[in-house]
Formats: C-alpha cells, sequence, structure tokens
C-alpha cells in the first residue's frame, strides 16, 4: 500500500494546489491510514489546519479539494467518489478492481510488493553502506544473556535493511583490546606456557573460568599484578610473544563466540576494538586540532555542550587519561571517524547503528555529539543508538541462575531446545503420531531457537521483558510455535486446493467482507517494513505478522475455501498461498525458518 499512499499524496497535493492557489506553499495533504475500516482506507486532513489562514470552514476546503480530486482521470481509476466526514476530513476507499490488481503483482512478485533502494534511487546511484555494530561480547569472557537482546535486535535490523537493498556492515566490535589482557596473558604464560609454543597444545576450556582464576590472582597478589601491567605495556609495544598469547586467547574465544552464532544462525564481521588502537593518538591530535580538546587535571577532555553536571559545570568527555593512555570513548570515536570516512581510508558509511543496552545511552549520546562536532558525521549520513531494555526472570529481576550467576546464553538456548523436544514428544503420544528422531530434532530446534528470538523481538526493545520459557513455547498467543505452526496450516490448504488460476487480476474475484479485510491486510507489508527500517522496532513486524494470522483466521473460518465454487475457490486459495508467503518473508526478516510439518 506504500507506493499507492504515494501516489495517493500526490493526486491529493495536486489538487490541493488547483483548489486553493492563494494558500501558502508547500501544501500538506496530510495523507494516513484510515483508522476505522468505515472511513475507507485512507484519510486527508489536509483542510483542516488551512482553515485559520484562508479564513474558510474546514469543511469547503475539502469540498474544493474533492471537486478538484474526481476532475483527475489518474485519480478516478484509483479511487471510489471521496467522502467528506466530520469537520473536513476526506475519506478514500481505493477501488476493488485496483485492490486485485495489488494482490496479483504480488502472487507474482518474490518480493511481494517491497520495492529495493535501487529501484527508488536514480539509476547508477550508488548507496551508500549502513553499517550495524551489534552484538560485542568481550574476548575471553562468556557470552551470557546479556548479549541475547543485542544479537537477536541487531540480526533482525540488517536482515530488514539487507532485504530492502542496502549494502550491510554487520560489525561485531568486540573487546579484544585493554588493561585486562595484561593479566589473562600473564596468567596463560605461567599456567600454560606449552600453548605458546604448539599449535593447540592446551584446551582452555571454561573461558570464564581461567578469567576468574586471573582476576583472582590479579587482585590477590602484588608480583602477579605488577608483572601484569608490564604486559600490557609489551603488549601495546608490539612484543612477539605477548601478540602470540593475546591471539591464542582471542581465538578461543572466538571459537566459543561462532558456536552461538551458527545456532542462532547470525552472520557477523569481526572488527574488535583493537582494529582501531593504531588511530586512537590520531583521534585526540584531530580533537586538539580541531580546538575541542581540553586538558583538565591531566586528562585530555572534551566539554560537552547542553551537558551538564550537578554543579551547573559542563561534563567532560574523557578521550586521554593522564597516564596518556586512552578509553572505550577514544575507541569509539575512532569507530565512528574510519566508519563514515570516505574509502579507501573508511567505510564510507551513510548510516550507522549502535544496539547495546539503554545504559549506554549517555556515553553514546556524548560521544556522537564530539564525532559531529569535530565534523566525522557527513551532512545527510545518520549515526544512531538503538537501545534496549534487561531481560529479567519471573521475580522481575535481573535473569540470574539460581545461584545468582549471570545466565550463560549457551545454556539459555540448549534449555529451549530441550524444552520445545519435551513439548514435541508429549504432544506426538497424544496424537499417537510417530515421527523419527531427525524430524524430532528438526523441529523441536527450530521451534525452540525461534521462540527464544521471537518472544525477545516481539518486545518493544526500549523496555524489559520477563523470559519465560512457558510463554514464549506456548502454541497459542503471539508466539513464535503459533506463527511457525499457522504457516504450515495455511500451506497445508494451498496445497490441497492444487493448481490455482493464473494470477491476473482478471481471474481474481472478491466480494466478501472478510476476502477485503485479509486483501488490505496483506497489502500493509511494504508500508510495515519500511517503518522497521526508519524506527528500528522489529516489534512493529512481529504485532503484523500475528495480526495477518489473526485476520487470515477469521477468513477461513467464515469464508469457505476448498469448498467453494469457482472463480471464488482460486481466488481464495490464492489469498492463502500470498497469507503463506508473506508470513515466510516476515519471520524470515525476524531471523526464523519456517517448517513444512509441525
Amino acid at each position: 500500500m506504500l507506493r499507492i499512499a504515494h501516489l495517493l499524496e500526490a493526486q491529493l497535493r495536486a489538487a490541493m494546489e488547483r483548489a486553493l492557489p492563494e494558500a501558502a506553499q508547500p501544501l500538506d495533504p496530510q495523507l494516513a491510514p484510515a483508522s476505522k475500516p468505515e472511513f475507507g482506507d485512507f484519510q486527508a486532513n489536509g483542510a483542516l489546519p488551512l482553515a485559520k489562514p484562508l479564513g474558510q470552514p474546514p469543511r469547503q476546503i475539502a469540498q474544493a479539494i474533492v471537486v478538484q480530486l474526481k476532475a483527475d482521470p489518474s485519480f478516478a481509476e484509483l479511487c471510489l467518489d471521496p467522502v467528506i466526514a466530520g469537520p473536513g476530513f476526506i475519506n478514500l476507499t481505493l477501488r476493488p478492481e485496483r485492490l486485485c490488481a495489488e494482490v496479483a503483482a504480488r502472487l507474482g512478485d518474490p518480493r511481494l510488493g517491497v520495492p529495493s533502494v535501487a529501484s527508488e534511487d536514480a539509476p547508477g546511484q550508488r548507496t551508500a553502506p549502513v553499517v550495524v555494530d551489534f552484538s560485542s561480547p568481550n574476548i575471553a569472557k562468556e557470552m551470557h544473556v546479556g548479549h541475547l537482546r543485542s544479537t537477536i535486535i541487531g540480526d533482525c535490523l540488517a536482515r530488514v535493511l539487507e532485504f530492502r537493498g542496502h549494502p550491510v556492515l554487520r560489525l561485531n566490535h568486540v573487546g579484544d583490546w585493554g588493561t585486562q589482557f595484561g593479566m589473562l596473558i600473564t596468567h596463560l604464560k605461567q599456567v600454560a606456557p606449552e600453548a605458546l609454543d604448539t599449535a593447540d597444545a592446551v584446551d582452555l576450556g571454561d573461558l570464564v573460568a581461567f578469567y576468574r582464576q586471573a582476576k583472582a590472582r590479579f587482585d590477590e597478589d602484588d608480583a602477579f599484578q605488577a608483572t601484569s601491567r608490564e604486559e600490557v605495556v609489551k603488549l601495546q609495544g608490539g612484543d612477539p610473544l605477548s601478540l602470540k598469547a593475546w591471539g591464542l586467547l582471542c581465538e578461543q574465544s572466538r571459537r566459543e563466540f561462532q558456536t552461538i552464532y551458527d545456532q542462532l544462525d547470525i552472520t557477523l564481521s569481526e572488527r574488535g576494538e583493537s582494529f582501531y588502537n593504531p588511530t586512537l593518538q590520531a583521534v585526540v591530535d584531530d580533537l586538539r586540532a580541531a580546538g575541542l580538546l581540553v586538558v583538565d587535571d591531566g586528562a585530555g577532555c572534551v566539554f560537552l555542550e547542553g551537558v551538564r553536571g550537578k554543579d551547573g559545570q559542563p561534563l567532560p568527555l574523557i578521550v586521554q587519561k593522564r597516564d596518556g593512555g586512552f578509553n572505550y570513548a577514544t575507541t569509539d570515536l575512532a569507530a565512528i571517524r574510519y566508519r563514515f570516512a570516505a574509502p579507501p581510508a573508511g567505510d564510507g558509511a551513510g548510516r550507522v547503528i549502535y544496539v547495546t543496552d539503554a545504559g549506554q545511552a549517555s556515553h553514546f549520546a556524548a560521544v556522537f555529539q564530539v564525532a559531529r562536532r569535530a565534523g566525522w558525521i557527513p551532512d545527510g549520513a545518520s549515526v544512531e543508538h538503538v537501545p534496549f531494555g534487561l531481560v529479567q526472570g519471573d521475580d522481575g529481576k535481573k535473569l540470574k541462575t539460581r545461584s545468582g550467576d549471570t545466565v550463560r546464553l549457551r545454556d539459555l538456548l540448549d534449555e529451549a531446545v530441550q524444552r520445545a523436544e519435551a513439548d514435541l514428544r508429549r504432544r506426538l503420544a497424544e496424537e499417537g503420531r510417530s515421527e523419527d528422531d531427525a524430524f524430532i530434532e528438526q523441529v523441536a530446534t527450530t521451534v525452540g531457537l525461534a521462540a527464544v528470538k521471537y518472544a525477545d523481538l516481539s518486545t518493544n526493545r526500549i523496555t524489559n521483558y520477563q523470559f519465560s520459557f512457558d510463554r514464549m513455547l506456548a502454541l497459542t498467543g503471539n508466539t513464535a510455535p503459533y506463527l511457525l505452526y499457522a504457516v504450515v496450516r495455511i500451506a497445508g490448504i494451498a496445497r490441497k486446493g492444487g493448481d490455482q488460476v493464473g494470477a491476473t487480476s482478471g481471474a481474481l474475484q472478491f466480494g466478501e467482507p472478510q476476502e477485503w479485510a485479509l486483501i488490505r491486510e496483506l497489502l500493509k507489508l511494504d508500508g510495515v517494513i519500511a517503518e522497521v527500517e526508519t524506527e528500528l522496532l522489529p516489534n512493529r513486524l512481529c504485532s503484523y505478522l500475528f495480526e495477518l494470522s489473526q485476520v487470515f483466521n477469521r477468513f477461513y473460518d467464515q469464508v469457505p475455501v476448498l469448498k467453494a465454487d469457482e472463480p471464488a475457490r482460486s481466488s481464495r486459495l490464492a489469498l492463502c498461498r500470498l497469507t503463506t508467503g508473506t508470513l515466510k518473508l516476515g519471520l524470515g526478516l525476524l531471523g526464523i525458518p519456517t517448517l513444512d510439518r509441525m
């Protein structure tokens, strides 16, 4: 419906200009989807704000616009006669034959009517890359439930942007540099020196335990602490043995991370903090040259505009510590500087998206401000923080294990699959069905992981949400299992119907209200994807898919499909196929594969 909306908006604007030549330009039709089905498909409210400046009643203005609309042959081909309602709203209803043509076009279109940016841009115009920075675990630390939201939300946004045709850089900004590596390398050299001489001589196993051992020694042993600090200097100075130990730790972590990424079907390109390390001094030098850097109490700072502390003084963003070292802010500034820089000196991005928890909002707001003032973000480009809330337990507190530890992401995903398998085996036993282990494993894995993803994505990312296996694995309600089952059921109906007639608007005939309701819901897909692309809220897509399945259920319950006479039978089967395709496409953009049977 998005393309139709743009066409209608242009026709309305032209009609307003003809009807109201005395009005100030430009004129805004204020076109929006109708709030209720009885009002038609769209509502134009542009007459109301013109009443005061023109000194005319809004209904009189609306009438003048309608007269011009009716005189436009292209409008007459698109809509029925406009209706003026209330104080001056113009209600617009699309012609049935136009709706049929839109359905027919989508039946033959693998993109289901969603345009790509390539078709919208000028021919030959290069689309600037979009950087999506997400997941970002720390080396030598376990991926935990806190990484779940960043990984799943970031992947969904990348999928939507890729589907729209944007070149997307999926970047994993891992924490692979910093002072903590001093203690890790020292511990490795002392407890497993053979690892530095023979490839894979030592399996570090649980890196979390290894990190805890190193941290405990650092906190309790002064000699170990001193050696660790010396090791940091060696690492930063490029000492070959220190770099080898660092590389070993990073590679071991990558293997652990990749196991989870493979399980979740997540694709990422690693570009850790170490990538930007050679450019950190240049960042500080550029800020100094731009007149932004201030040395305060020995530290290099940029004082923020419009951000003040309790004493009323501007707050600083520290970019170089008193000892000359750098921090996270320096690295993040270096990353922005590189990502927006034109190739080959950078990525040449037009949009950079950071998917991190809401607790980092102030940090990123400060970093973005400094980057803009330094001139590193080009005109027309955008940088956005996509914040998300906490994953909570049933008690409303941050999700923890019974022992109080952070929940490991690997354990959480495994439990989801195990519970899905138990539910499936119980359901098969109740139905008296016998299935082989391969089928059970495929369905349980798909449903279990889909349930975790969908429960996260269907929640407004800005809010916290309570993690509940029982809710997310339910076959009823707004859950992944419900939608996966809906796809299986609707696809089964279409298969039973056999071959359909040619997908042309002339072959499609509809007359029942339930048919038109389903058609209008199906045609909303392009607008929903455009919203997610702009607002970066995956729950909008989840809500749409759930609502579409509900509208289909009402259609199928109230209107015969397989037992209908022709041409109604073929036309209704076409709607079944389009519904199946829409649900599959939408779930795919959420990172959820569908099943042939459950």
